[in-house]
């Protein structure tokens, strides 16, 4: 999944980006609101991780602009701000949820896993699909009750096919969410990552097939 971490104090945005590209994340950084509204106008976003003062356009004005071109991707809001009138009027405002500072990067990450999750219309962070069992919270693939090591591209790379079952993806559409702006990356990376996981997924109910000049779909089998 794709995430922007729009924060300008450098210290604290560099923690949040080497602790989700580290779970295997795609992470872009934006130390501005100007430069987060260029990249939110010219790149597809599955999360906003949005501080509300920033250099130029605040987090306020950005996300109001946002949600005014009826742009629906999540937004959490990292703000020291605590009163009870500030968080109503940003959830008013569109944004999705919010953390206030100084936090725990684990409830950063388990905030961003709820969004995520909700916004793929998935209930639980354990979902099972035949002999397979996602585990998003534990950061955990079962197949037939055995545990899949799986590396965190690999782990994202499954969630985004199961998030889409029955959905041709194409490579450039995976390279976009699996690899951030500044990880150049070459389409035969994803061949290469679709490969692995299928030999580890070998008797999972999840099969990943190759749709001939489109991309890769995953289907449910009835038996694993």
């Amino acid at each position: 999944m794709r995430i922007l971490v729009v924060e300008d104090t450098e210290d604290l945005a560099d923690a949040i980006v080497h602790r989700l590209r580290k779970l295997g994340y795609a992470v872009d950084w934006a130390p501005t609101g100007d430069e987060a509204e260029e990249l939110l106008r010219q790149e597809a976003y599955q999360l906003v991780l949005l501080d509300i003062m920033l250099p130029g356009v605040d987090g306020q004005t950005l996300l109001n602009r946002l949600r005014q071109r009826r742009d629906a991707t999540p937004v959490l809001v990292m703000t020291a701000r605590s009163q009870v009138n500030v968080r109503v009027d940003l959830l008013d405002l569109g944004a999705d949820d919010f953390i206030v500072k100084p936090f725990d990067l684990r409830e950063l990450e388990a905030r961003c896993r709820a969004l995520l999750r909700r916004s793929h219309g998935l209930a639980s962070s354990r979902t099972q699909f035949g002999n397979l069992v996602f585990d998003a919270a534990a950061k955990k693939v079962l197949v037939d009750g055995r545990t899949v090591d799986l590396g965190g591209r690999e782990f994202r790379l499954l969630e985004l096919f199961l998030s889409n079952l029955n959905t041709v993806l194409s490579k450039e559409d995976l390279m976009d969410r699996l690899f951030s702006l500044d990880q150049p990356t070459a389409l035969n990376a994803i061949e290469l990552y679709v490969s692995r996981l299928r030999r580890k997924l070998e008797g999972a109910s999840v099969e990943i097939r190759t749709v001939r000049g489109l991309g890769y779909v995953a289907e449910v089998c009835a038996e694993g």
